[in-house]
């Protein structure tokens, strides 16, 4: 039986410790949350709060049957057990809203100073996403962040650039939580995919507006569906 103190936390960290020791294993389904609380000898609360952060921070994704997939992590690389309760789903929510207003107006300048080469830079980005979208349990958000990544750097503004970077661990972290809600949902995926393409095509024709509105739209969306979760 954990005690009372700091329940939450105290199950993230045996459930850390089981994932580094294989005794849960990298591509296996966690157990059930009624197995957890067996194994525990605490409520569904706290197991559930000590998931959530989990899958926050990638650690596990997509349910099946109400159980989570182990995702392939280096956890050492990874922030103390303790300060994984920094990244909430309020914490993304905000993110979210940040970057509403910070993406919107680097698209609209991506549209008036993108060159050829970063226009080209951003339709092989989309590929790569249509690429990774083949595979049911790749959520891809390495390459999402990379086209997101793309259009700050099309801005030619270094403020741009240097706080999408300033934000990169938070920001990776916040998508592969957002886009994990996709896995198995081929119509979810394919209107973000479409989303993106829709982001490009206004930037390589040059229309400021249309950028902006696109990218509004495509965050906006993803906040609504994170919104929902609550």
């Amino acid at each position: 039986m954990i005690e009372r103190k700091s329940i939450s936390n105290q199950v993230l960290e045996e459930l850390l410790e089981m994932i580094k020791n294989d005794e849960l294993s990298v591509g296996s389904l966690m157990p059930s949350e009624h197995d957890l609380v067996t194994h525990f000898g605490v409520s569904r609360a706290p197991i559930r709060e000590a998931l959530k952060v989990l899958e926050v921070s990638g650690i596990i994704s997509g349910k099946q049957g109400g159980r989570s997939r182990i995702n392939s992590v280096n956890l050492s690389d990874m922030l103390e057990p303790i300060r994984f309760e920094v990244i909430s789903l309020e914490e993304i929510l905000d993110l979210l809203e940040f970057r509403i207003h910070i993406e919107s107006s680097a698209a609209s300048l991506a549209a008036e100073r993108r060159t050829e080469e970063e226009v080209e830079a951003l339709k092989e980005a989309v590929q790569q996403f249509e690429e990774v979208y083949k595979c049911d349990y790749e959520t891809g958000q390495q390459i999402d962040f990379a086209f997101h990544k793309l259009i700050m750097q099309a801005s030619h503004n270094q403020f741009f650039i240097d706080t999408q970077n300033n934000l990169s661990e938070l920001y990776i972290k916040a998508l592969q939580f957002s886009l994990s809600k996709n896995l198995g949902l081929e119509k979810k995926r394919n209107e973000v995919l479409e989303e993106h393409r829709k982001i490009v095509e206004a930037i390589e024709r040059k229309d400021a507006r249309a950028a902006s509105s696109a990218m509004i739209l495509h965050l906006t969306n993803a906040r609504n569906k994170l919104e929902s979760l609550k």
